[in-house]
């Protein structure tokens, strides 16, 4: 791998993630654009910013994007709570994404922590 967060296991597990996200909502109603964009969105995010925090070279530009990072794993919960409200996915299926996206959380944190204890 040619970038050294390619390397990184949150990041691995951020773009997978989205693989899955988007397989999902290939599935969804044509009603339902706009939650699939959104949430297509949102998952992405994840990725794209660990990507490009890591690409940034002052300590305080890193936190930036890897606090977006995090704070775009918050806005896919509602999104998929109303994807399970709208019967789009199962109980079993909006378990294992928030599953997913609580280990991603903890791990960007870490990252972020990581960033904070170092001088």
């Amino acid at each position: 791998m040619p970038f050294m967060f390619e390397n990184l296991e949150v990041y691995q597990k951020a773009v997978d993630l989205a693989e899955k996200i988007i397989s999902l909502t290939e599935e969804f109603p044509k009603g339902f654009h706009f939650l699939t964009d959104q949430l297509n969105r949102a998952s992405l995010s994840i990725a794209t910013n660990i990507a490009e925090g890591n690409g940034r070279f002052t300590k305080g530009d890193r936190r930036n994007f890897f606090i977006i990072a995090r704070g775009s794993v918050q806005e896919c919960v509602p999104l998929l709570e109303i994807a399970k409200r709208k019967q789009l996915i199962s109980d079993g299926k909006l378990s294992d994404l928030l599953n997913q996206l609580e280990t991603i959380s903890k791990m960007i944190s870490g990252l972020i922590n990581g960033l904070e204890k170092r001088k």
